[in-house]
């Protein structure tokens, strides 16, 4: 999976860059066909922290974005959302109609 991590207003230090990586291997656990990853972090004028993601895989486009206080915090609720929608996403490629053929042929 290709990887871009930008900072915007913010000074993008290694510790940030190897968090946002190691956190981003659970998505992958969950789905291993991304293709390529963009997170962009920001500080806006009100301190908020803001991390934003978009995952390119094959059939789909997954966007995430979280505000906190705390730029880990940010990225801890990002990697949550986007955690989610993988594995929806995942559940929705699985082929359900041979559940219901075995379901049929039990009654």
């Amino acid at each position: 999976m290709n990887l871009n991590i930008s900072g915007h207003h913010l000074d993008l230090t290694p510790a940030l860059r190897t968090y946002v990586t190691d956190k981003l291997k659970r998505v992958e656990r969950h789905f291993d066909h991304l293709i390529d990853a963009a997170v962009i972090l920001s500080v806006d004028t009100k301190l908020q922290h803001k991390a934003e993601a978009t995952l390119h895989a094959r059939g789909t486009h997954l966007h995430a974005e979280s505000v906190q206080g705390d730029m880990y915090a940010a990225i801890d609720n990002l990697i949550d959302k986007l955690d989610q929608q993988t594995r929806k996403f995942k559940d929705k490629l699985r082929d359900h109609h041979a559940r219901d053929v075995q379901k049929h042929a039990l009654n």
